[in-house]
């Protein structure tokens, strides 16, 4: 924590964050930690998933740190981050559910277009493993062991020598890059089958 006598400004703060301060943020962290927890839990119902958005939260901030331009106060921009990080998680969460379905219905639908269905699928697994090959090395690597080879985070993290919260981000960010670039794919599959 940081040791001054006054509790330091928003503007020195946020100065000695960004000139890379490791007692600033630590100061941060400890300061808006559960207040960013609590937010977060009360969106979600969910102690698990508001730990991991309110982690995501920190290391944004420290990742950011240059870049990290807060007008108004500190408390309203950790009450904007929380939002924003709930309202992509429940879109996630619709994707990740829409693309379960989108593959159920090409696989299931067998009886009318089958041959039509099948060549669809094989162009979206193509699509997949083409969007995977964009990824960069680490993150290609981590997210092929956890879906191709199914292994846990954990499994992922010890072969890999990280921490397993690294395993966590990478696997996030590579999913929200895949999802990005099969988006209009999948929108385009549904129409076609839907008409």
């Amino acid at each position: 924590m940081i040791r001054t006598i006054h509790t330091p400004s928003a503007s020195s703060l946020l100065a000695s964050l960004k000139k890379g301060d490791h007692l600033a943020m630590e100061y941060l962290y400890q300061k808006y930690w559960e207040d960013v927890l609590d937010n977060a839990y009360k969106r979600l119902r969910d102690e698990e998933i508001a730990q991991d958005i309110t982690q995501e939260i920190f290391i944004s901030v420290w990742e950011n740190r240059e870049r990290l331009n807060i007008e108004g106060s500190i408390e309203a921009y950790f009450k904007g981050a929380v939002k924003y990080k709930v309202i992509n998680y429940f879109k996630s969460a619709m994707v990740r559910e829409k693309h379960k379905e989108d593959i159920a219905l090409l696989t299931s639908n067998q009886s009318s277009s089958s041959a039509e269905n099948m060549l669809m699928l094989k162009d979206l697994h193509k699509q997949f493993d083409d969007a995977l090959e964009e990824l960069p090395e680490k993150m290609r690597v981590i997210i092929s062991m956890s879906r191709k080879q199914e292994k846990s985070i954990q499994e992922i993290a010890e072969e890999l020598n990280l921490s397993a919260q690294t395993v966590k981000n990478q696997i996030s960010s590579a999913l929200k890059l895949i999802r990005e670039k099969l988006a209009y794919t999948l929108i385009l599959i549904i129409c076609l089958l839907l008409t």
